[in-house]
């Protein structure tokens, strides 16, 4: 204790004689970290293989817009990272922990089963292990390259490497080293750092396409002793002031051999980008994980859904741009805040579009939209407008004359609660996301989702012929009843 308070004073002073008086040379700042390394074994630590059990939480998935993410159990959680690769995996078992909020590839709610995911970076790449096949996961790979370098062992090689500096921080009645530094393109963090030469915690600071950027608390306790290293046995932490992650780690192994290389087909993955036209005017857009769907209207062209990313959002828009010369995408109708579904919706507000949501959402994304990406600027960043966001209580109509587009709020759902369909009365098309997929065999159990979809269906008295889902392909309205173990009826207005 004493050592660490001289050091602090001489740091302190050091800070004050070179006129900064707030931060200090990185010199002190190395300083402290060596003694952190020295004392956690971070300096010969080559790999690690820790497992733990908890809960989790599905991130950008909740049931209402600044609502908690919904909360999963982990059975089990197991991490193996190579701090020389700059590799790691992650094997997880989830349940459901709560009835409702989306599903992240989780069973249909009131449905027993669990979902088992194994994903990877190494390096710049990031994938997901489905059986045998390596598919690409570009999103993942900022989230993933800061999860390996928040790590308490990996926190300090990342700030030791990247210049960083040293601020003295009264926490809790103490003082904690806090070391910031940042990883360019990727996250800022700091890393608090006890009397003991422990991580106590890090802050950082990430991009996030629906909200721009957000910030991630991980805090680190109760650390044990495993052979070279200290290792905390408890592990928390939130993301966007939410919990994502509370594990009690039962077995740690360094210096493990843990060899991840990067398979050739996920180095570079290709945005892919059809169009199929569905009815005079109206475009199936597909070629991903996420559909959209353009219409064309008097003046303009109407985009239904602006999923994943800037990037995903680029090709919609280019492929769209190709289908009727003139008219450019003006309005983006988004179904639901999953930002799964929601991830494009700063590019659209970048080329000037305006966007309609639930009425549930509007400040929510007014707040988001309003964040500045400035660890790697976005497309809306970059263009320096302000998104224009229209909320949509019950129902809005579009349009005029020959072509109308209605948008119905989807009542009663336990997997979102600011849920729109999009209905086209002449054409007789549904549009909606999450609660049908299209799948061609009816399930062994009902989707409560998909039920719900046919009562709001049937409660509006829709006609619809066929269905055009945001996951999957384009299939008739028969579809959707076989899924749901019935006949369609005949529906009028």
């Amino acid at each position: 204790m004493t050592e660490f308070r001289n050091l602090a004073i001489g740091c302190l002073a050091a800070a004050t004689m070179a006129l900064l008086p707030v931060k200090a040379f990185s010199l002190e700042a190395a300083g402290v970290l060596k003694r952190a390394s020295d004392a956690m074994g971070a300096t010969d630590l080559r790999s690690l293989r820790y497992v733990g059990s908890g809960s989790g939480a599905l991130f950008g998935l909740p049931f209402k817009s600044g609502a908690a993410w919904p909360v999963v159990n982990l059975p089990r959680y197991v991490r193996s990272i190579n701090y020389e690769t700059a590799s790691y995996s992650e094997e997880t078992t989830s349940t459901r922990a709560e009835l409702r909020g989306g599903g992240g590839g989780l069973p249909p709610f009131g449905q027993a089963g669990e979902r088992r995911t194994n994903t990877f970076v190494s390096g710049p790449y990031a994938w997901n292990m489905a059986g045998t096949t390596a598919n690409p996961a570009l999103l993942a790979s900022t989230e993933r390259v800061h999860e390996l370098w928040i790590t308490p062992h990996g926190a300090i090689k990342a700030a030791m490497r990247n210049n960083a500096t040293l601020e003295w921080k009264a926490q809790g009645g103490k003082s904690l080293a806090a070391v910031s530094f940042a990883e360019p393109g990727r996250f800022t963090a700091t890393v608090y750092i006890n009397d003991k030469y422990l991580v106590e915690k890090v802050e950082s600071r990430l991009p996030v396409p629906v909200l721009g950027e957000t910030n991630v608390v991980t805090s680190y306790s109760d650390y044990q002793s495993f052979g070279p290293i200290m290792f905390p046995m408890q592990i928390r932490q939130t993301a966007g002031g939410h919990r994502v992650l509370d594990i009690t780690v039962r077995e740690t192994q360094p210096n493990t051999a843990v060899n991840i290389t990067a398979p050739e087909s996920v180095k570079a993955p290709q945005e892919r980008v059809t169009t199929e036209k569905v009815a005079d005017g109206v475009w199936f857009v597909a070629g991903g994980s996420h559909n959209s769907v353009a219409i064309e209207m008097r003046d303009q062209m109407l985009l239904v859904e602006a999923p994943n990313s800037d990037r995903r959002m680029d090709a919609v828009l280019e492929a769209v741009g190709k289908l009727v010369p003139g008219k450019a995408v003006r309005t983006v109708v988004n179904t639901l805040n999953h930002f799964d579904h929601a991830g494009g919706l700063r590019a659209a507000a970048a080329v000037g579009a305006s966007i309609i949501t639930q009425a549930q959402n509007q400040a929510y994304f007014e707040r988001a939209f309003a964040t500045r990406a400035s660890i790697s600027p976005d497309n809306l960043t970059k263009s320096r407008k302000k998104a224009r966001v229209r909320g949509v209580a019950e129902k809005l109509v579009l349009g005029e004359g020959e072509r109308t587009v209605e948008l119905h709020r989807i009542r009663g759902s336990t997997h979102n609660d600011s849920f729109l369909m999009v209905w086209l009365p002449k054409e007789k098309l549904l549009i909606e996301a999450d609660a049908f997929n299209g799948t061609p065999k009816p399930p062994a159990q009902v989707n409560p989702l998909t039920l719900n979809l046919v009562e709001n269906i049937e409660r509006l008295k829709l006609p619809v012929e066929r269905i055009l889902p945001m996951h999957g392909s384009v299939v008739p309205v028969a579809a959707l009843y076989e899924a749901i173990g019935r006949k369609p009826g005949v529906l009028s207005r």
